[in-house]
């Protein structure tokens, strides 16, 4: 039998029962009530995003890699399934469960006492609340470490004053997970929206990510109970550990922004007829679709295994590096190409390629940029530290 053209390595037949169950659910959710709006969100750059927690919290995909608390408790490859299936449709998407799932809820879920995970992780979990990550600020993005963002104690209060920046969710969300330098070294705070002191702006006039909603975090002197500290965590440990897990998840979301990208331009190539036959038929665009269909596939192996790995309690923050460095970059390279093949066509909302190019520019850049993951895995193969 012939290769699926849409699998062509055949890689979700290894898939267990409940991971295609929920893969298929998560593809038919997507198809019927993400696709056919995603060109108006991105173009009007806005989100529904209290419709969508509802909707993706019935589906169970809010934390659903976590345990208990509402929590669906899946397997990690499900998890990255799903947000294979959800980058399919835009970046942004898949953006909006990561951060709710693996930067929100897991820091709670991590490193929160009980009280923070009985109070956030159930709401968080349903869609009935937002949650966002402050870690970022205008001036310390890959060197976290040089964060500005400042905690002290007073009498049995935090205070917080500073500014955390490219923050996903940060205009609706119900709670923030903040970190800040305290005379202890970095810590995690709890900061419910409403506290005083504490504003999000959105940012705009963004030309990658519009169908998600980015903020400007301020705190003013946003006064906090002593109880809003992680109890534990200190030092940078806390945060990247959180980073770790939405890099999983964009290591396996990108395949599908790829794949998307590669069956519109095989589309596209088999109807449009050129000089008598259709462009697929000519060897120019059918070695152009050889590489889209290898690097396609060569990305989807690549998180299977690490979804594997992952899986296995064997996971090792350098195979998240490797996975992220090489996915997001096989899938940018699929985004130009299949750009290029669909012509005029190509720059088109009505084609979801341009769409797809431009977020990936942004996937790129986040949660460790090209260069930090490669310095990491020099770092893994050499034994010698090269960022300071």
């Amino acid at each position: 039998m012939s290769p699926n053209p849409h699998d062509f390595l055949d890689l979700d037949a290894d898939l267990s029962s409940e991971d295609r169950d929920i893969r298929d659910a998560v593809r038919d959710y997507a198809a019927d009530q993400l696709l056919p709006q995603v060109a108006e969100w991105y173009e009007a750059g806005a989100l529904p995003a209290r419709e969508l927690a509802k909707g993706f919290g019935g589906l169970g995909l809010l934390g659903m890699h976590l345990e208990g608390y509402g929590c669906a408790g899946t397997t990690a490859t499900a998890y990255g399934i799903a947000c294979r299936e959800l980058e399919a449709v835009d970046s942004g998407l898949r953006s909006f469960v990561s951060v709710q799932g693996s930067l929100a809820m897991y820091a709670l879920h991590r490193w929160g006492s009980e009280e923070h995970k009985q109070e956030w992780l159930p709401k968080l979990a349903a869609g009935e609340a937002l949650g966002c990550f402050g870690l970022t600020e205008p001036d310390a993005g890959s060197d976290p470490g040089s964060m500005r963002t400042a905690a002290r104690r007073d009498g049995g209060d935090w205070v917080l004053n500073g500014t955390k920046m490219w923050i996903t969710n940060g205009t609706v969300a119900d709670v923030a997970v903040v970190w800040a330098q305290t005379d202890e070294g970095v810590r995690g705070f709890v900061v419910p929206a409403g506290t005083p002191g504490f504003t999000a702006n959105e940012v705009k006039h963004k030309l990658s990510l519009r169908a998600s909603l980015t903020a400007e975090l301020v705190l003013e002197d946003v006064r906090l109970p002593a109880d809003a500290a992680f109890p534990e965590v200190r030092g940078l440990r806390g945060p990247l550990s959180c980073l770790n897990e939405a890099r999983y998840g964009i290591l396996f979301g990108v395949v599908g922004a790829a794949r998307s990208c590669y069956e519109a331009a095989l589309g596209y190539t088999l109807s449009r007829e050129q000089f008598g036959k259709p462009l697929a038929g000519f060897q120019l665009t059918q070695r152009k679709l050889a590489d889209l269909v290898v690097e396609v596939n060569r990305a989807g192996l690549v998180a299977t295994r690490i979804g594997a790995l992952k899986d296995a309690g064997r996971l090792h923050h350098n195979h998240v590096s490797f996975g992220k460095l090489a996915n997001v970059r096989s899938a940018l390279e699929v985004a130009r190409t299949a750009r290029a093949m669909l012509g005029a066509n190509g720059i088109s909302l009505e084609y979801p390629v341009m769409r797809h190019m431009a977020n990936l520019e942004t996937v790129l850049t986040y949660e460790g940029t090209e260069e930090m993951h490669a310095l990491s895995l020099g770092q893994a193969v050499t034994g010698i530290a090269a960022f300071r």
